[in-house]
């Protein structure tokens, strides 16, 4: 009955959003007015032989969409969750802990992004996101085992544009996003600016003496800039430079006991308070800048893409999780990681009906580790450690059209990767200061070499529809462990995750509606998991997994003002050969993965500038493993709802919205070991208003 009312709640707002003007000049969209560049060249996103998800700047404004979890969250198969750092699953796959990369990986203008802590790049200045579904390493490289996410911004014209946008909610929730863009020079020289401030008092307090009453307080700050010169129509120079800074404190969430089954777990149990004497946080720094080339030749494009980056991460953590006065436990985080990409390829132009895609990528990476680990009592471990990845790699792809309705793709990538480790252990009081000498010490490198194909063959059925099937490998590379107590650096040694891929799917339009349907089958060998070994936390490998199921997504246009939209995911992930030292896993669920996803929207757009939008968003079981309990537990199944309504008018648009609005109380995150179960909780209820002004 619970969620009964619910569903007639939600019906009664829907029906009352507001009237349907029939005769508003709406147009609506069809896929063959999309174009994306999943192949790293123009193409219709009819004619791509995998799985595509499509946002333009619109879409993401309407539904609330704040970043790239909001947007992730919202694709069939795909989930994401704040967890030290942004953390991914996608059809099974899970973030690498001790790569610090995520499955899929983020690229903004071809610059590339995938370590957990340099995930959360600015929406102030989009065109659209491409979400490619399904492996995507032939073309991106080393961790494009999963999906990429291809954000591309807003183009340069002769004209000055721009917006500002202010948003105020509850718990003291406030953002500030703004952009313009315009010619410096008329045809040859543009400039634009943009950037997020964003802060959140959090809807948990600490209760313990002298501490911050907010505990998961956060704050972003987020600013882009970037100059584009045109010299001549065929050559286009492109300067980008972006800094960004987040501080998260606390967890959404809380402590308990590693007994207490998943299930039984509720956020209002807690009243959110917590009790914790050490402040606990979480800053990561971003610095990058790239550069791009691209010159336009009678047949083809030369483009050269040069970033740098360097990412800083600053973490401490009360280890007991209380305000026990005789057992204060620290654990500390602090890293510097510096990185340089070269990509240079060749394409074909965009006219052509063959395609074709070649070139070559660097990319080196050293991670400096100064002060990581934790307090035992009286005593400091701590491991300071320098990583050192060199990747080299050689790519290429074609687009074959034949027997007029056919095409078919055929791609590789050879890569090698180089990876360095100096990892050192200390053991000493944590009065003292740290010894010259430590209690044990590793140094060695490994080398890794792989070719990575990609075959496909779509045909196109008529001038609406269109399928495809393909095969594909994926790649995540391995690693070294910063637990490392021995002197053999073998021993911190974990192995490369690889997938084979087989999807299958359709995708067209019929009278009003847009549908993609595809279904896909992945077997994994060496899946990374995380292990709790003693007093080391691991990355290690399972020997098999499988991941298979289906996704949907259709668009239906009601008519000119109503829109109707629906998304599925249903995913069947187990592990088929998991031994993790103490208990078989064999046939469980892949833990962080999502049973199903499904995400029902309608939209209205009216002709007076009223508008308005309700979502309808539905989770499935998730399994979490229970190293203390040695078994995969399972969190419920949820449903959430939100609404957004608004009214433009000339230049201006404001707008009230409510997230998760029956209040739902659910797990979207959970670690336990050590008797200490770390539960994180999805947001309860949030209101806010918000106003933009575009020009």
């Amino acid at each position: 009955m619970k969620i009964n009312r619910k569903i007639i709640l939600l019906s009664l707002i829907c029906s009352t959003l507001i009237y349907a003007d029939n005769n508003s000049n709406k147009k609506t969209t069809s896929l063959d007015s999309i174009t994306v560049t999943a192949n790293k060249v123009e193409e219709n996103i009819k004619d791509v032989p995998q799985s595509i998800t499509v946002m333009d700047e619109t879409i993401i404004e309407e539904k609330g969409l704040k970043n790239v979890i909001d947007i992730i969250n919202q694709v069939p198969g795909m989930y994401a969750a704040t967890d030290n750092g942004t953390s991914i699953n996608f059809r099974g796959l899970n973030t690498s802990l001790f790569t610090r990369n995520n499955p899929v990986v983020i690229y903004i203008n071809g610059i590339p992004s995938s370590n957990k802590f340099d995930f959360d790049p600015s929406l102030a200045n989009i065109e659209r996101v491409e979400i490619l579904r399904g492996p995507q390493s032939t073309l991106y490289g080393k961790d494009a085992i999963g999906a990429v996410i291809n954000i591309i911004t807003k183009e340069d014209y002769d004209y000055w544009m721009g917006a500002v946008n202010f948003e105020f909610g509850t718990d003291k929730y406030n953002l500030t996003k703004f952009n313009i863009n315009g010619p410096l020079i008329e045809n040859r020289l543009f400039w634009g600016v943009n950037g997020e401030l964003e802060r959140d008092d959090g809807w948990i307090t600490n209760t313990a003496s002298n501490m911050d009453d907010n505990a998961n307080r956060n704050k972003k700050r987020k600013l882009n800039t970037y100059f584009t010169f045109k010299p001549t129509d065929r050559l286009t120079t492109k300067l980008s430079i972006s800094s960004n800074k987040e501080n998260v404190y606390w967890q959404d969430g809380y402590v308990t006991d590693t007994q207490t089954p998943l299930k039984d777990l509720r956020r209002d149990k807690y009243d959110n308070e917590v009790r914790y004497d050490d402040e606990t946080f979480e800053e990561y720094t971003n610095n990058s800048q790239s550069i791009t080339l691209k010159y336009a030749f009678d047949n083809f494009d030369l483009t050269s893409v040069s970033t740098h980056k360097k990412y800083e991460t600053e973490a401490e953590f009360d280890g007991d999780y209380t305000d026990n006065p005789l057992n204060r436990n620290l654990m500390f985080d602090y890293k510097d990681t510096k990185s340089l990409t070269q990509e240079i390829r060749l394409s074909s132009s965009s006219n052509d009906s063959f395609k074709w895609v070649t070139g070559l990528y660097y990319e080196n990476e050293e991670e400096k580790s100064s002060f990581y680990g934790m307090d035992f009592g009286a005593m400091r471990q701590n491991i300071p450690s320098i990583l050192d990845n060199n990747t080299y790699a050689l790519f290429g792809q074609v687009m074959i059209p034949f027997a007029e309705n056919f095409e078919f793709t055929l791609g590789g990538r050879y890569q090698k990767i180089k990876k360095k480790a100096d990892i050192d252990v200390f053991m000493y009081p944590k009065t003292s200061s740290q010894p010259d000498t430590p209690i044990a010490s590793s140094k060695g490198d490994k080398t890794w070499t792989e070719f990575i194909p990609k075959v496909a063959l779509s045909y196109k059925i008529n001038d609406n529809w269109s399928s495809f099937i393909s095969y594909s490998k994926g790649y995540l590379p391995g690693g070294f462990n910063f637990y490392n107590n021995s002197n053999n650096i073998n021993d911190a040694l974990f192995d490369p995750q690889k997938s084979t891929n087989y999807e299958v799917g359709i995708k067209g339009n019929f009278g009003n509606t847009n549908l993609m349907l595809s279904a896909f089958r992945m077997d994994i060998t060496d899946i990374h998991i995380y292990k709790v070994e003693g007093a080391r936390w691991l990355t290690d490998n399972a020997k098999k997994a499988i991941s298979q199921g289906i996704e949907l997504e259709a668009t239906h246009f009601l008519n000119d003002n109503w829109e109707l939209n629906a998304s599925l995911g249903f995913i069947d992930a187990e592990y088929k050969d998991y031994d993790n030292g103490t208990v078989k896993l064999d046939g469980q669920k892949i833990q962080h993965t999502p049973e199903y996803m499904a995400r029902i929207g309608l939209a209205y757009y009216g002709n007076d500038g009223f508008y308005g939008r309700t979502d309808l968003n539905f989770q499935g079981e998730t399994a979490y493993f229970n190293s203390d309990r040695n078994i995969m537990d399972k969190a419920n199944s949820y449903f959430t709802a939100n609404l957004k309504l608004g009214f433009k008018i000339n230049k201006w648009d404001i707008y009230a919205y409510g997230k998760n609005l029956f209040n739902e109380d659910y797990i979207k995150a959970y670690n336990g070991a050590y008797n200490l179960g770390r539960v994180h909780f999805g947001d309860p209820r949030k209101i806010g208003i918000g106003f933009k002004y575009s020009f």
